[in-house]
């Protein structure tokens, strides 16, 4: 669009991240301003899981949490050789769902980024029903190769959105809130097929 910045129309299908199934196609429209504005999308997704199936997934990921005998700590996830110890599981599945937020906010036109690695993750107990956890996550840049880090605070409760504040070492500004204006699933974390 002349003198306002490129805009993409995308068809592209998403899967299960846990058990590779399709989750559903979406439609969308991405417009990125010449100003350093973030991008305007537009989407439209159709789902081939119910919304009971996901809500249900979501509770058994939030008991198995809510049910640990101590808090959740763990470094390095995965681990050099790409395993995850099935007690972190549930603190990586939200990780990739709180780091999407993070690189929806950070992509740029010519600038996209991955989840690499959770360097740390530790669980916070709360009195109220929320769960709580610290992170350091690196992110991998692309097309530079640079791995950023970032450090994560999500707070989440099935039925709400994921609440996610962030700053990257990359960044000069104060604590970014990248938290979604609607409800997310941990459970059926979404992986892009393009």
């Amino acid at each position: 669009i002349p003198d306002t910045g490129h805009k993409y129309y995308l068809q592209f299908t998403t899967e299960d991240y846990k058990s590779g199934e399709n989750a559903g196609s979406c439609l969308a429209t991405v417009l990125f301003p010449k100003t350093k504005s973030p991008a305007v999308v537009s989407i439209k997704c159709i789902h081939t899981k119910d919304q009971k199936q996901i809500q249900e997934e979501d509770n058994r990921l939030y008991q198995k949490i809510r049910h640990q005998t101590k808090p959740i700590i763990g470094n390095n996830i995965p681990d050099s050789y790409g395993n995850i110890e099935p007690a972190l599981e549930p603190a990586w599945a939200l990780a990739v769902a709180g780091s999407s937020y993070i690189m929806w906010e950070k992509s740029t036109e010519n600038l996209g980024y991955f989840v690499a690695q959770v360097k740390s993750v530790k669980q916070w107990l709360r009195k109220d029903d929320f769960i709580e956890f610290d992170y350091t996550v690196l992110l991998h840049e692309i097309p530079t190769q640079e791995i950023i880090s970032c450090h994560m605070r999500l707070t989440w409760l099935p039925g709400h959105p994921l609440k996610v504040k962030y700053f990257c070492a990359s960044d000069n500004q104060g604590l970014e809130d990248g938290s979604g204006m609607e409800s997310g699933s941990a459970a059926g974390i979404l992986h892009e097929n393009f």
